[in-house]
């Protein structure tokens, strides 16, 4: 056989055999799909309590089963028994919250009937002629909206809180990967480095960046609206205000937006507070909120993000709903990493090219 039609055998097998990698690749990925968020939150993990990890391996380095158990024991102590209990605390309140919804005893329109009697007679008729108010009609719609929002709410809450089997198998299977990623995952890194079709430099790089992002996003962004959601269920608590244990995991969660986060909540809040009557705990509110709160966000994220990645509020908003609307309940997370990954691809880019115009 001549040396060219050799050569053409030989691409042709390796173009068979790409097209082959790819194909069992996707079926592989369609077969773990079902475990997608078992897979996710188990890496996260790992890359989060490694240097847990490391530390619990120094005195005997040749324990590399010991310590990846007793840093699992470890995320199930700090991390997943307080979830489980702040879930069941969320079920009861939210079902509280309904209830005083349900009965009237939290009237969504008494604030608006001060508000319209507290306004002169001609202010009070110009509103009622430009916007129609009609304030029994406003309470039956209110309640019409907030009552199936409290039952779908309460609905989703004991969902969770029954643990499903399929739950239970995502969370065995999450804490079975974290294991072996956690022992395994010098290794691990070391495989993808290499399978990678990417430079070194460029490979190292990314991973690197990931690593970063995925600490950056965990500690700039989920414990920001962790510690947030505290504070606003602390101010909520010591007002002597409704359910303060939902109102701060609403708030945890509004938090992770930027820009508009938290304020959604305490604000409507401390308004309906000042139209209520209680004046006092309005402003309180109000107060606790813009400075204690609103600005934790600006004090903490710089020292628990550290030398992370950082990236423009507007990028993380953007990625957050979109990775939302994307992935759903995952999203608040992969869209930030996603967004990070791409900044550092097109970084990586634009060095690459300003490296090669300097050469020439």
């Amino acid at each position: 056989m001549r040396l060219e039609d050799r050569r053409h055998v030989k691409t042709s097998e390796d173009r068979s055999f790409l097209v082959w990698l790819g194909v069992i690749s996707l079926a592989f990925g369609w077969l773990l799909w079902p475990f997608s968020g078992a897979l996710l939150w188990a890496a996260l993990l790992a890359i989060i309590f490694a240097p847990f990890y490391r530390r619990c391996l120094e005195p005997f380095p040749e324990w590399r089963n010991v310590a990846a158990l007793s840093t699992v024991i470890v995320v199930v102590v700090m991390v997943l028994i307080p979830v489980g209990v702040v879930i069941a605390s969320l079920v009861d309140q939210g079902g509280e919250l309904y209830q005083r919804v349900q009965t009237g005893e939290i009237n969504l329109a008494h604030p608006l009937q001060r508000l319209k009697a507290a306004l002169p007679d001609w202010a009070a008729s110009l509103s009622d002629r430009l916007a129609g108010i009609d304030l029994t009609a406003l309470k039956e719609r209110l309640s019409s909206l907030v009552v199936p929002a409290g039952q779908q709410l309460a609905g989703h809450a004991i969902n969770i809180g029954q643990l499903t089997l399929e739950f239970v198998a995502s969370l065995l299977v999450m804490l079975y990967l974290l294991f072996f990623f956690l022992r395994d995952g010098d290794e691990l890194s070391l495989r993808i480095r290499d399978a990678l079709p990417l430079r070194a430099s460029h490979t190292a790089r990314i991973l690197d960046a990931f690593t970063l992002a995925v600490r950056g996003t965990i500690k700039g962004i989920i414990l920001v609206a962790m510690i947030q959601g505290a504070l606003g269920g602390l101010i909520f608590w010591l007002l002597g205000l409704t359910a303060p244990l939902l109102a701060g995991a609403v708030m945890a969660l509004l938090s992770l937006l930027p820009v508009v986060g938290s304020a959604l909540v305490w604000v409507p809040a401390g308004l309906y507070l000042l139209l209520s009557g209680a004046v006092t705990k309005g402003i309180i509110l109000l107060a606790f909120g813009t400075f204690v709160i609103g600005l934790a966000d600006n004090f903490l994220r710089p020292i628990l993000v550290g030398q992370s990645i950082r990236m423009p509020s507007y990028v993380v908003l953007l990625a957050t709903l979109g990775g939302l609307a994307t992935f759903g309940a995952n999203g608040f997370v992969i869209g930030p990493l996603v967004a990070a990954m791409f900044l550092t691809a097109w970084q990586i880019f634009v060095g690459s090219k300003e490296r090669q115009e300097v050469r020439k």
